[in-house]
């Protein structure tokens, strides 16, 4: 078993708390920005990319505010959240990803992240 590196990344995201938990939270909203379709039986989570299947356990949600899932096939205690996080004082609304990548593969899972996170800012019709 390999050391996976945690990271972080946040986009500041023009959208209601309430908009952007949908999209991070329900199989329709994921598959409009992080898959290509996205199916779930209860807590399991199934993301489809080019054919290929990956599953993911909910581990935590709480409404409006993050969401925290398992890759299945982990055999460590990587995980990966997405948080809404609201500035007390600007309103604005910031999407937080945690996620674990392999030393050398941090900067291309970055990349990946912002990749995506671009998709759901147009979905979004986000800046």
């Amino acid at each position: 078993m390999s050391d996976k590196i945690k990271f972080e990344i946040e986009f500041v995201i023009q959208a209601s708390p309430q908009l952007l938990y949908q999209y991070i939270s329900t199989p329709s909203g994921l598959s409009e920005w992080y898959a290509d379709n996205v199916n779930s039986r209860s807590e399991l989570f199934t993301f489809i990319w080019d054919g290929t299947e990956e599953n993911a356990k909910m581990l935590k949600r709480k409404s409006d505010e993050f969401v925290k899932f398992s890759w299945e096939e982990n055999e460590d205690d990587s995980f990966f959240e997405m948080k809404i996080i609201v500035d007390e004082i600007t309103k604005d609304v910031s999407l937080f990803i945690t996620d674990f990548a392999e030393e050398d593969e941090v900067d291309e899972a970055k990349m990946l992240w912002e990749n995506q996170v671009s998709d759901l800012k147009q979905v979004l019709g986000s800046k």
